[in-house]
């Protein structure tokens, strides 16, 4: 089993019963789950994952001292470190990991503050633009077994979608990117010799693509260890994941290869482009990426963000 379906087996084991054994009067205000950094909390670990970080274990979610003191947060973490060492053929594990453990007792806003920089999780213009998607995709992934207070998932849901103006922001950002890098500098870089400045090109634009993707289909990219996966297992972007997969190799020094490469940037382009113009993003009539995202850029109602420079979010 995965790190996900380990933590839920064992919170429905050995968890809950504790909880509601041991703290029926502290239940009401927790929340339970199993969320933040880690391959394990988005579904994707494997073997080879289990060298750290998979063991038995799953978060419980406190709110402020006003509610649950330091002397009752201190009860709960000894009681949750008394649980069982092993479930599902898994150890707990004795060491916590680097920048601290990822299970165990937390308060919620130390969880949103370390995730996202504000323990309400209320981010200002400024912070919405410039926070990587990684660090959003962290604060709502996973599960959330229980939440009787409801405070974590008020705040997980509110950062599930970033605001409108923003999101045009970061899809128009990437939309330029995509057009300079693919369009215009691959062939650029092709026709002044230069086959490993091509394949940087390449690079720039698929990450650009993918970042544009991710958005369109109203997710956050994580990790960029983890991004082909979760792009594969997002619906209707599994076709993209096989047309960038593509541009990550071969010899750009061979004409074929290069001309098939620049085939599929136009391809994805036209995909991106088609899309866009469904949903009224752009009011555009060409084939350029550049232009489409500067018309996507004149559809953000903010005076200010929209005057930003149209990167000012990537």
């Amino acid at each position: 089993m995965n790190g996900l379906e380990l933590a839920r087996g064992y919170y429905e084991e050995y968890g809950k019963p504790m909880l509601e054994s041991e703290f029926p009067d502290l239940l009401p205000y927790l929340a339970c789950g199993f969320v933040g950094s880690g391959s394990e909390h988005f579904g994707f670990d494997d073997e080879i994952s289990r060298d750290h970080d998979y063991e038995p274990g799953f978060c419980i979610f406190l709110p402020g001292e006003d509610v649950i003191s330091r002397k009752q947060e201190f009860r709960l973490e000894r009681a949750y470190a008394k649980l069982p060492k092993e479930f599902g053929n898994a150890k707990r594990q004795f060491l916590s990991p680097v920048g601290g453990s990822r299970n165990g007792v937390i308060r919620t806003a130390d969880f949103y503050t370390e995730k996202v920089g504000e323990p309400d999780g209320k981010l200002s213009v400024d912070a919405w633009l410039h926070i990587p998607d990684y660090a959003l995709a962290e604060a709502v992934n996973g599960e959330v077994f229980t939440d009787s207070y409801g405070e974590f998932t008020k705040i997980r849901e509110e950062l599930l979608h970033m605001p409108k103006d923003i999101w045009l922001k970061r899809l128009a950002g990437n939309l330029l990117i995509m057009g300079q890098s693919g369009q215009y500098n691959y062939v650029r870089c092709m026709k002044h010799g230069e086959p490993e400045a091509a394949q940087m090109a390449c690079i720039e634009f698929v990450n650009s693509t993918m970042k544009a993707v991710f958005l369109l289909n109203d997710r956050y990219m994580p990790y960029y260890k983890w991004s082909f996966r979760a792009l594969r297992e997002t619906e209707g972007a599994t076709v993209f994941s096989e047309k960038l997969s593509l541009l990550l190799y071969g010899n750009n020094g061979d004409p074929e290869i290069a001309k098939k490469k620049y085939d599929t940037i136009e391809e994805i382009a036209s995909m991106i482009i088609t899309e866009i113009t469904k949903r009224n993003l752009s009011d555009a009539i060409c084939g350029s990426l550049e232009k489409h995202a500067y018309s996507v850029n004149d559809k953000i109602k903010d005076g200010n963000v929209r005057n930003m420079h149209i990167l000012e979010a990537i």
